[in-house]
């Protein structure tokens, strides 16, 4: 283990600032960013998943990130092939001797990584989905209750979801457990940003209204004029559902906004109960203040990351 490459990963709930410290962190070290955000894979969703590429810039250089922009709005790009992404990148970082550092929120793909689930694509089957389709999503939820723990809420937070999400569980059951761990061959440091309730829900109301007005309802608009569904729009998170619903005539624009942020604020907070479920299942996760100036957040990173690396 102890010669094993060290992979620093940077996690903590939206508007902390996650992208803009890995992208200094990775720019000391040499290092190049890994991205672990679940929307930030879609070409022209930029404003919604905050894409904010200048936070890659540091001192002038630009630090690369990978696994941004790398599939079109409309394909439903999977763990499985975040996982497969992941460690195709990590090997190229790793063959070169660059630090590859791993950052975002979205829980599942940081866990498939740090875990080492052993994935399996589940194959979609037709007829099992035409059954599927003719039941309520009462009885949808019942069926996937019965198989797992309903605590990755986006499972049920579509009908799409809800019916792939029943079609995994049931092939699941049949051939054997998906998430069958190995061991990846190297050592963690876990550096996460947090912040008070206060701060948080500060941040996040502030971030919000910044993408409305930097164009976020014209990049959906645009999303909904080249041909991505409705449907599709609203499967990608909360900034694209409610948008969405406006631009549709469902919502006006007042309620837009207050659902949409409360909706954030929620998501931030099942955000943290994910990674403190991480901390009791055995990762230490060394937190960092958001209101902690820059470059001491960056000091202390830079001497855990050499404690790590001795």
């Amino acid at each position: 283990m102890k010669n094993d490459p060290l992979l620093v990963t940077v996690l903590g709930p939206t508007a902390t600032g996650k992208t803009t410290f890995a992208a200094r962190f990775a720019a000391e070290m040499g290092g190049e960013v890994i991205s672990a955000d679940s929307r930030q894979v879609y070409r022209r969703m930029d404003i919604g998943t905050g894409k904010d590429m200048q936070d890659y810039v540091v001192g002038g250089r630009r630090v690369p990130c990978h696994l941004t922009d790398i599939a079109e709005p409309g394909y439903k790009y999977s763990v499985f092939e975040f996982q497969r992404d992941f460690f195709r990148v990590y090997n190229e970082l790793t063959s070169r001797g660059v630090q590859p550092v791993l950052c975002g929120g979205t829980g599942m793909y940081i866990e498939s990584v740090l875990k080492g689930y052993r994935l399996v694509q589940v194959p979609h089957n037709e007829k099992l989905r035409k059954e599927l389709e003719s039941m309520t999503d009462n009885e949808l939820i019942q069926i996937l209750s019965r198989h797992r723990q309903l605590h990755n809420v986006t499972d049920t937070s579509s009908r799409k979801r809800l019916v792939r999400a029943v079609e995994i569980a049931l092939y699941q059951s049949e051939y054997g457990d998906l998430e069958d761990n190995f061991t990846p061959a190297f050592r963690n440091l876990i550096l996460g940003i947090t912040a008070d309730r206060a701060e948080r829900r500060r941040r996040i109301t502030e971030r919000l209204e910044k993408r409305i007005n930097s164009g976020m309802i014209e990049e959906v608009k645009e999303l909904l004029h080249e041909g991505v569904s409705a449907d599709d729009l609203k499967f990608y998170g909360l900034e694209y559902k409610f948008v969405t619903m406006y631009l549709l005539g469902e919502i006006d624009y007042d309620t837009m906004f207050s659902r949409l942020n409360t909706a954030i604020h929620q998501f931030a907070k099942r955000q943290m109960t994910w990674f403190r479920r991480m901390e009791r299942q055995g990762f230490h996760i060394h937190w960092l203040d958001v209101k902690m100036p820059v470059d001491v957040k960056i000091n202390k990173a830079l001497k855990l990351y050499r404690e790590s690396s001795g």
